[in-house]
């Protein structure tokens, strides 16, 4: 489990494509403290580190991972936002995220306010009833307030210090993104739609 504040910007130095995909990702993290098995969120998936040295580790991603999260259009040099998983007592800076990516969105704009920037997504359809205004979302694992929705279309502000510190100072309309919507909104919706949120009212 996550929390969706990125300690570390890492790149892909390494791509090797066999059964899985083996993906190398240099880091600042002290590998020293991360052990084999441990799970490492890499722009919002949840991944598991197979293979570690001083400044990098590497991850293997299945054949389902590369087709439902922007993996699959990785190379040598992406730049990948980085979560170690959460330990009893960490603060909670974000919101749960599981790394889990529950679909690929679309950047439709990014557009200056204030010292900020207003960026505008679109979700894949069956995805914008869980995603509401002033309600939490990540995008590419960074924890994210939703501003405003308009059907599977919905927008967001990044201040100045997220721009710099994680993977959102590249990106520009037009790229995809993953995107995991929050639990605690599919647990709702799920009750809605079962009726059981009305039995507990």
């Amino acid at each position: 489990m996550f929390t969706g504040i990125i300690t570390d910007v890492g790149r892909v130095s390494a791509l090797e494509r066999r059964g899985d995909t083996r993906l190398t990702i240099a880091t600042a993290f002290d590998m020293d403290t991360v052990a084999l098995g441990a799970s490492i969120a890499c722009n919002g998936v949840c991944l598991t580190v197979v293979e570690k040295g001083q400044g990098r580790f590497a991850i293997d991603a299945s054949a389902e991972t590369l087709a439902r999260t922007t993996l699959g259009t990785w190379g040598e040099g992406t730049p990948v936002n980085l979560e170690r998983s959460l330990r009893l007592g960490d603060e909670l800076g974000g919101h749960l995220v599981y790394g889990h990516v529950d679909g690929v969105g679309e950047i439709l704009s990014v557009r200056p306010e204030g010292d900020s920037t207003r960026w505008t997504f679109r979700a894949p359809g069956e995805l914008a009833r869980f995603i509401a205004p002033k309600g939490s979302i990540a995008i590419e694992g960074v924890s994210l307030t939703v501003n405003e929705v308009d059907g599977a279309v919905f927008g967001v502000n990044i201040i100045p210090h997220t721009r710099a510190h994680t993977t959102f100072g590249t990106l520009k309309a037009g790229d995809r993104v993953n995107l995991e919507v929050d639990m605690l909104a599919r647990y709702v919706a799920r009750l809605v739609a079962t009726g059981s949120l009305e039995a507990l009212t």
